[in-house]
């Protein structure tokens, strides 16, 4: 696995026991979603040519603060890879997540 491959991952319920599988983008894992955006935040959409090679199915964030370590082995499959210009935006919104310069 690559930074910015976008694989499908169990991830933990918070609330119950139990996990559901999701996709996330690698650089530590990060489970995407949909939602509001924020900086911390980026939008991945397959219908655009940057996102087309991500192999999702439909329009996505990824919440760069909520950062997971998944082990290597739990990863069911990857689906696809970030053009440089979402890795780009992946290195801008994980500086937002962590307040960094």
């Amino acid at each position: 696995m690559n930074r910015g491959d976008v694989v499908l991952v169990p991830f933990p319920y918070q609330d119950r026991p139990g996990e559901k599988v999701r996709p996330a983008v690698v650089s530590s894992v990060m489970p995407r979603t949909r939602g509001w955006r924020t900086p911390s935040w980026f939008l991945i959409d397959p219908g655009t040519p940057d996102g087309a090679s991500s192999g999702l199915n439909g329009p996505s964030l990824v919440k760069c603060y909520n950062l997971a370590t998944v082990r290597q082995n739990r990863v069911i499959h990857v689906l696809g890879q970030l053009s440089d210009s979402l890795k780009q935006k992946l290195n801008d919104c994980l500086k937002a997540a962590l307040e960094l310069p």
